[in-house]
C-alpha cells in the first residue's frame, strides 16, 4: 500500500468508484443503496439508448432521403421532448441523490416506447398506407 500514498487521493478514489461500477450492474435486482439503485437505471439507460440507436438505424436505411431528413427532424424533437418531459418528473427530488435514478428510469421508459413506435415502422402489414416505409 506505500505506492498508494504516492498517487493523490482523487485519483485512487475514481480508481476505487470505478472498479466498483460492475459490481453495480450485476446486482440491479438486490440494489439496496442509492448509488447502486443509480448505476442501475443508468445501465438500463445505456442499453435501451443501445437498442434504439440499432432500430434507429436499421429505419433509415429503408427509407429514402426526404424521408431520412423527416425522420431526423421527429427524432431530435422527440428526443428534446423526452429530456424536458424527464427532467420535469424529476424535478421533484433535483438535487437530491435520487435525481439520476429518478431522471434515468423514466429516460429508460420514454425510450422504451420510442423504440416500439419506430419499430413498427420496421414491420408494416402490406396495405398500411400511415406506414412510410415502402417495400
Amino acid at each position: 500500500m506505500k505506492h498508494l500514498k504516492k498517487l493523490p487521493t482523487k485519483f485512487v478514489t475514481c480508481i476505487l468508484f470505478f472498479s466498483a461500477l460492475p459490481s453495480f450492474a450485476s446486482n440491479c435486482k438486490n440494489a439496496i443503496t442509492q448509488r447502486e439503485m443509480n448505476a442501475c437505471a443508468s445501465s438500463a439507460l445505456d442499453r435501451e439508448t443501445k437498442k434504439i440507436n440499432s432500430v434507429y438505424g436499421d429505419l433509415r436505411a429503408k427509407l429514402d432521403e426526404k424521408q431520412k431528413s423527416k425522420l431526423k427532424e421527429i427524432q431530435l424533437a422527440w428526443i428534446k421532448f423526452r429530456d424536458l418531459k424527464c427532467k420535469f418528473t424529476a424535478s421533484g427530488v433535483e438535487g437530491g441523490s435520487a435525481y439520476p435514478m429518478v431522471r434515468d428510469a423514466c429516460l429508460a421508459e420514454m425510450t422504451q416506447q420510442r423504440i416500439k413506435e419506430l419499430s413498427r415502422f420496421l414491420n408494416c402489414e402490406e396495405g398500411d398506407l400511415s406506414c412510410p416505409v415502402t417495400r
